[in-house]
């Protein structure tokens, strides 16, 4: 029997050390609390797992696009690393994944047809599955473009290319990643799978329904709560395709306030130390138009660039200001105008 409860994320668990109710209940409240803090007033986020934020894994352009079946290697130290099995994904299909986030997913449990009564301990009676269904118009919608018939295609091949490449995502740092490497061993502990595992729809009227199921990692992030939630607003506002690989990071990670030349060019598939610096200059132009972007779509209030060093040693570090506060720092600024009254 199929029965479907609304959930509003995903996410990946691990084997981990029975907890007693008392330190449920505390964790969840350290849950609570932190969410709290970090809640900006967003409208229709969208709510995906955290280490989709941190790496790169879509080229910040929309033609020219390798559709060759390679390995291409993203990784922002030391946050993730993640291998893209397949051909290059692009803005495109960003998009269309992050305005799948910002509709709500909803939980089903169904039995498992290789569950028998006396099974291995490790076949589960029952399997999840999270599962997106909606409209074709409220998905271009969520995308900010026009719900029209002649976007349905362009929409589905996108999400359809999605589902062909696997990921291979390491949950330990860069460093280990790269010392299993060099040993001709895997880096560490990881999963291996499609974002994407079907895709279905009625028809092709703009209010036919469409249903997406979400592949065994996606699923884990769900129900390990191991998501952020992204201002998709300031996001499908973006005309600059590096700043949609910026944002993510910027907003996912509401208690930084800079980043390093060397890291954002990762966010953004570059290898700035390698560059020829010819390619730096414009690429540091592009990065400064990207964040002038983000301050016109209402992602950030203002932002700066610091030059560190002299000479062929010199780095750059770009700060900013959120546009939207955070609630702990809401909460502060109303203790601050509430002090001077206390007796």
């Amino acid at each position: 029997m199929l029965v479907g409860t609304p959930s509003t994320g995903y996410t990946g668990t691990m084997p981990r050390k029975a907890q007693t109710a008392e330190e449920k209940e505390i964790a969840r409240l350290q849950r609570f609390e932190k969410t709290r803090a970090n809640r900006r007033g967003r409208q229709n986020p969208a709510v995906l797992p955290a280490k989709l934020t941190r790496t790169s894994a879509f080229a910040p352009r929309k033609k020219g696009l390798d559709l060759d079946r390679t390995t291409r290697i993203y990784a922002v130290k030391p946050h993730s690393v993640v291998e893209v099995h397949g051909r290059e994904l692009g803005s495109q299909h960003r998009d269309a994944l992050y305005a799948l986030f910002r509709v709500r997913a909803a939980r089903f449990e169904l039995s498992n047809p290789e569950w028998r009564e006396g099974a291995d301990f490790r076949v589960p009676k029952n399997i999840v599955i999270y599962e997106t269904s909606t409209t074709w118009r409220a998905l271009l919608q969520a995308t900010g473009r026009t719900a029209h018939v002649n976007n349905l295609a362009t929409l589905l091949r996108s999400l359809e290319e999605m589902r062909s490449v696997s990921f291979r995502i390491y949950s330990g740092t860069y460093e280990q990643y790269e010392a299993g490497i060099a040993k001709g061993r895997l880096p560490g502990a990881g999963f291996s799978d499609t974002l994407i595992s079907e895709i279905s729809w009625s028809g092709v009227d703009l209010d036919s329904r469409l249903s997406i199921r979400y592949g065994k990692w996606v699923r884990d992030m769900f129900e390990s709560r191991t998501l952020v939630s992204l201002d998709g607003d300031t996001y499908f506002k973006l005309k600059s395709d590096y700043a949609k690989s910026i944002w993510p990071f910027i907003d996912g990670k509401p208690s930084h306030s800079w980043i390093d030349d060397v890291d954002i060019a990762a966010l953004c598939g570059e290898d700035y130390l390698n560059a020829p610096i010819k390619r730096r200059v414009k690429f540091r132009g592009e990065i400064r138009q990207a964040f002038d972007d983000l301050v016109r779509a209402g992602g950030l209030a203002s932002w700066s660039c610091d030059a560190i060093g002299v000479g062929r040693v010199k780095t750059y570090r770009y700060r900013w200001n959120h546009q939207r506060l955070r609630q702990a720092e809401l909460d502060l600024q109303s203790d601050a105008g509430e002090a001077p009254q206390a007796e």
